[in-house]
């Protein structure tokens, strides 16, 4: 429990500081690039291919039709370019979402590292390629576990038990091992995993509900289109600052973790070598009377 509090109120410290706030508006940053971009070399081919689409089904009159029936024929002229940003805007979200998550978890782990545990050695208990197939077998059984727990999903009180354990898993499994994966050896790792793994599960499923906010956010853009566009860098910063929050927290409760596992075990290893202590020969035992020779002088 200590180590859940202290991590937790940490994490939050954390999160007002200037670099992890400038982390957390990297997506907007890099979303705003991606639409520039695309908007300047693709609009108007992208344009013309989705127009070509919807005529060829059909879809384009019947919508046409809709906005006239509801008052709202002056949409008529923007119809296609609005179908367009509704449908490439999910894409650019996802793609900078997923580019910030691989920057911004090192980052901030080496945060951490260097403000609290630089005096942990590092053990590299990993490497770049097993974080990734960590990762990528972790969120495979993830969606496994989704797909099978689906039904489960229709009755009212596991459909909110349920999915937030799931991805609880899945945050403790990734973020735990990426915290610890450059300065714990795999033993000291399994053994965190074991010991911690009630508090950590429990860290995974509160930000795991914490994920869900945004989604609000989402509602009410559905609701009201019209402040759609507007919403969408807010739950993006809701997005990635919530992931900042989760990281921190588990790196936070890793590292402390370990550090405790080293200091019980008596293996606290500095991060700086510490020169051994000279050995000094003990005097030779005389072995005959030496009353009169001088002595010198006790220390």
């Amino acid at each position: 429990m200590r180590l859940f509090l202290d991590s937790f109120w940490r994490a939050l410290a954390y999160c007002l500081m200037p670099r992890v706030i400038v982390l957390s508006l990297l997506p907007l940053a890099m979303l705003l690039l991606l639409s520039v971009s695309w908007g300047y070399f693709y609009w108007t081919p992208t344009q013309d291919w989705l127009r070509d689409i919807l005529t060829s089904w059909q879809v384009l009159p019947s919508m046409m039709a809709w906005l006239q029936a509801q008052g709202a024929a002056h949409l008529q002229a923007v119809m296609v370019q609005l179908v367009m940003i509704f449908a490439i805007t999910p894409v650019l979200v996802v793609i900078s979402l997923l580019a910030v998550s691989l920057m911004m978890t090192p980052a901030l782990v080496d945060l951490v590292a260097h403000r609290r545990f630089a005096h942990l050695a590092l053990k590299h208990g990993g490497s770049t390629v097993t974080s990734l197939i960590w990762t990528v077998s972790s969120t495979l059984a993830a969606m496994l576990a989704m797909v099978i727990s689906l039904p489960l999903w229709a009755v009212p009180p596991l459909m909110f038990i349920v999915p937030p354990l799931i991805w609880g898993w899945l945050s403790y499994r990734v973020m735990v091992y990426d915290a610890l994966v450059q300065h714990a050896s795999r033993e000291e790792r399994l053994k965190i995993g074991r010991k911690h793994r009630v508090w950590l599960l429990l860290i995974g499923v509160l930000t795991g509900y914490m994920g869900a906010l945004p989604s609000l956010v989402w509602a009410s853009g559905a609701l009201f289109v019209a402040a759609f566009l507007v919403l969408i860098p807010l739950v993006i910063w809701i997005y990635a600052l919530v992931f900042a929050f989760t990281s921190l927290w588990f790196t936070h409760y890793s590292l402390a973790a370990l550090e405790v596992l080293r200091a019980e075990s008596d293996t606290v290893v500095m991060g700086a070598s510490v020169p051994l202590p000279t050995v000094v020969d003990a005097p030779p035992v005389a072995l005959v009377d030496d009353s009169h020779t001088p002595q010198p002088p006790s220390l």
